[in-house]
């Protein structure tokens, strides 16, 4: 991690990028206390004004709103939106998940491991001859409690992960 942070702040078009990135985030976080007018007040008396006319810093739009003032509120609202988009994605990603995980460590694992495994043992076969080894049972279970937990945790991560890099690619 450290390497990657060394490289990161050797690269200064990423450092100027990421520094730009995070002073609007904190803008639009911050935009009612930072903004210099209300976003929606009407001054008809200064409609068109140029910026820097009126103490308009980007000018007014044909309503005589002060047109910072509405950036800084509209950043507010594709933060929001990018971050419940992100949010969704990764929990729908979770589930899906979940699910294979349930399924991968139950039923796909019980079915098609003891058919390559030439000595996994199955619900209905047995062998005297040759020691069986005990199938892996639902999630994992007889491989131990870390091995079920160890797959859940890492299908849910992986799920999450494409979940919220899918919702990037939209």
């Amino acid at each position: 991690m450290a390497e990657v942070w060394r490289r990161f702040t050797r690269n200064r078009l990423a450092t100027v990028g990421a520094a730009g990135v995070l002073i609007l985030v904190t803008l639009a976080v911050f935009a009612p206390w930072v903004a210099p007018r209300d976003p929606l007040y009407i001054d008809m008396d200064h409609k068109f004004a140029r910026p820097g006319q009126a103490g308009f810093v980007l000018g007014a739009d044909e309503l005589g709103r002060d047109v910072l003032s509405r950036l800084l509120h509209a950043g507010r609202v594709s933060l929001a939106v990018g971050l419940i988009t992100a949010l969704i994605a990764v929990v729908v990603g979770a589930v899906l998940g979940l699910v294979h995980a349930m399924f991968a460590g139950g039923a796909l694992v019980n079915t098609i491991l003891p058919a390559v495994h030439p000595r996994m043992g199955t619900l209905w076969s047995d062998s005297e001859e040759t020691p069986i080894l005990e199938p892996p049972g639902f999630l994992l279970l007889n491989y131990g409690r870390r091995t079920a937990i160890g797959t859940l945790i890492g299908h849910v991560a992986y799920g999450a992960i494409v979940g919220g890099f899918a919702a990037h690619l939209h």
